[in-house]
C-alpha cells in the first residue's frame, strides 16, 4: 500500500498537478474571503468568524477533490498499467488504499495553509482570541470527513471510465447529489429524513464544533461503501 501511496505522491508533485491545485484552492478561497466585496468577506462582515470559509469549503471541494482524483484509475486503465499493478505482491485493497490514502493527503494539504486563515480571525477578534475555538476545530474536522468522502466517490467513478474528463464530471454529479440533493429534497418539504442521508446536514452538525458518532458512522460509511465497490470494480478488470 506504501508503494502506491509513494507513487500517488510523486505523480503528484512530480508534475504541476498537485502545486496547480492546491494554488487554485487556496487563491480562489483568498479572494472570496478577504478579497471581493461580497457577502463571503470576513473583513465584512463585523464580527470575528470563519463561517464563510467553511459555508464555501465543501462547495469548492466539490470540483477540487474531483480534479484530483479524476486520473487515479482512469491514466491506469487507459496505459494498461492497471495490469502491472495487479501482478504486483499487492491485493487491491492495498492498491484502492494506497491511492485513497495519496489523494487525501493532498487534500489535506491544501487545507493546512487555510490554518493561518484561523490565527487571523483569532488576531481581529475583540478582545484578541475571542471566538469559538471548538466550532472552528469541529469545522476542519468536518471538512476532512467530507473530503475523505469525496475521494471514494472520485475513485469509484474513475475507476468506471478510462477518460479523466467523464470521471471528473460523474464525480461532481455524484458528489454533489450525496452532500446536497437531499438537503434539497428535504427543503422541498418531501420528507425531513431525507436529509439526514445527505452530508450537508451531518457537515452542519460536526461544524458545531459536538462531535456526534452518529455523523461520524456516516461518514466513514459513505466512504467505505464507495471504496468497497472500487474494489470490486478493479477485480473484474
Amino acid at each position: 500500500m506504501f508503494a502506491i501511496l509513494r507513487k500517488e505522491l510523486n505523480s503528484f508533485f512530480a508534475s504541476s498537478i498537485g502545486y496547480l491545485v492546491i494554488a487554485i484552492f487556496l487563491i480562489i478561497n483568498g479572494l472570496f474571503l478577504w478579497v471581493f466585496n461580497g457577502d463571503f468577506n470576513i473583513l465584512n462582515a463585523g464580527f470575528a468568524d470563519l463561517n464563510s470559509f467553511f459555508f464555501i469549503a465543501p462547495w469548492f471541494f466539490l470540483f477540487l477533490v474531483p480534479a484530483i482524483t479524476m486520473r487515479s484509475f482512469s491514466d491506469e486503465f487507459r496505459l494498461g498499467t492497471i495490469e502491472i499493478l495487479k501482478t504486483k505482491p499487492i491485493t487491491d485493497w492495498q492498491i484502492v488504499f494506497g491511492k485513497y490514502f495519496g489523494s487525501l493527503i493532498l487534500i489535506t494539504l491544501a487545507l493546512i495553509p487555510t490554518l493561518i486563515y484561523a490565527y487571523s480571525i483569532i488576531q481581529l477578534g475583540n478582545p484578541i482570541g475571542n471566538i469559538d475555538i471548538g466550532s472552528i476545530i469541529g469545522s476542519y474536522i468536518g471538512l476532512l470527513f467530507l473530503a475523505s468522502a469525496f475521494t471514494s466517490i472520485g475513485l469509484f467513478t474513475s475507476s468506471m471510465s478510462q477518460n479523466q474528463i467523464v470521471s471528473f464530471i460523474v464525480a461532481i454529479i455524484i458528489s454533489f447529489f450525496i452532500f446536497y440533493g437531499f438537503e434539497a429534497l428535504a427543503n422541498l418539504g418531501i420528507s425531513e429524513t431525507l436529509r439526514q442521508f445527505g452530508m450537508y446536514a451531518h457537515f452542519e452538525s460536526i461544524s458545531r464544533g459536538v462531535i456526534d458518532t452518529r455523523d461520524i458512522i456516516y461518514f466513514v460509511s459513505v466512504t467505505i461503501f464507495f471504496l468497497f465497490i472500487s474494489k470490486l470494480k478493479l477485480e473484474i478488470e
